[in-house]
């Protein structure tokens, strides 16, 4: 099977919410989705243009490339399906092998259990073939298999990504409560920050949210924090295409004319934490790092984009000690922010009323599986009117 360099289906996934920023960045990379969905979109392409899109996307979470779709109404019929592809041309009979999979079929009580029917399926096809068979187990380090099985529909695809996509790898010291990479980029994204202007992050923990809006005025791609993906391993990968696209990544990024990014937190534990991440990231000497409470926040002079990630609290039952924290977020902003666009995420709309602030606009986030809101707020300097 020569997938490298042949078109077929593929499926980008992402967090629920995050599929508008994840077409923003598919298009700008010069794709056209078939069709976007609530948890990531569809597209044409090779697994070839699967690295590219790899090495480049933020918000993404897999890169799935279809091999085969079928009927399959039981375990039996799937396996006999997964048994006649040739996967002794997709994969190395002394590698190994990992299988994930999203199942809704009414013969099938564990998804654990079709994982086991597209093992053997796989095992049984090389060990025929080949005379020995591969490895399998649960770690993503080399080939990954994806079984999509809804109803009597079944699709098979490799998975070309492995581990995660939505873990940019700079995070070796995650803190407390950290926001996962691939949201903290679409929120930057939701701003429309034109990565030129001041960023602002006050209460920044673990830095995630400065360092994603660092990467992201640099023009540094996540693929140059990262050296293993499961394309790498399957039978006919040509390094040196993603060498080449390596190359094109580091040619790209951009150290010059960088914009001011600010990360403060009252702790020194976390600014520690966050400095060690950013350093990893490649960008600590992008950010100006304070130790101070958020109120003590150096804010430069012009317009620009400050962004909260305060504490939610409990979704019921508002701590009071939580409730004056979001009264003076409304108040700084209010007083020593004006000319930005004001932004605060959370989780807990009770709090967000102690803002005290109008919300102009209102974007609609998971963050885990909780549901947020990134509220903006409009810091006219002046009257509105003017």
């Amino acid at each position: 099977m020569e997938v490298f360099n042949t078109p077929n289906k593929v499926i980008v996934t992402c967090n629920r919410r995050l599929s508008p920023y994840l077409e923003q960045e598919v298009r700008d990379l010069g794709f056209t989705p078939v069709r976007v969905f609530n948890t990531g979109l569809e597209l044409k392409a090779s697994v070839n243009e699967c690295v590219r899109l790899n090495l480049h996307l933020r918000v993404a979470s897999q890169v799935l490339y279809e091999i085969k779709s079928f009927r399959a109404s039981n375990p039996e019929e799937l396996y006999r399906n997964l048994v006649e592809i040739p996967w002794e041309e997709l994969i190395p009979f002394d590698s190994y092998f990992s299988v994930t999979s999203t199942v809704h079929n009414e013969t099938i009580t564990t998804p654990l259990f079709a994982n086991v029917k597209v093992k053997d399926a796989v095992v049984d096809r090389i060990k025929d073939k080949k005379g020995m068979r591969p490895n399998s187990g649960p770690d993503f380090h080399r080939c990954v298999i994806h079984l999509h099985w809804m109803e009597d529909r079944a699709e098979i695809f490799l998975d070309t990504s492995g581990e995660t996509l939505a873990k940019h790898g700079y995070r070796k010291h995650p803190g407390k409560a950290p926001m996962l990479e691939a949201l903290a980029t679409s929120t930057i994204m939701a701003t429309q920050w034109d990565g030129k202007s001041p960023f602002v992050n006050p209460m920044c923990g673990s830095g995630t949210l400065a360092i994603e809006a660092a990467l992201i005025a640099q023009k540094r791609m996540p693929g140059l924090q990262r050296m293993n993906y499961s394309f790498m391993h399957f039978i006919g990968y040509d390094e040196e295409v993603f060498f080449e696209e390596r190359r094109k990544l580091k040619d790209v990024t951009d150290k010059n004319n960088l914009p001011k990014i600010i990360a403060s937190d009252i702790s020194e534990e976390a600014i520690e934490i966050a400095k060690m991440n950013a350093r990893t990231a490649g960008v600590e000497h992008v950010i100006e790092f304070e130790v101070c409470d958020f109120a003590k926040t150096t804010v430069p002079e012009g317009a620009g984009v400050i962004m909260f990630n305060p504490e939610y609290g409990e979704r019921l039952g508002v701590h009071s000690k939580l409730e004056e924290t979001y009264k003076r977020v409304g108040d700084f902003l209010k007083q020593e922010c004006k000319g930005y666009r004001g932004y605060v995420f959370t989780g807990n709309p009770d709090l967000a009323k102690k803002i005290g602030l109008r919300a102009s606009r209102r974007f609609e986030f998971f963050n885990g599986k909780l549901d947020c809101r990134l509220l903006q707020y409009e810091l006219y300097d002046g009257s509105k009117e003017k």
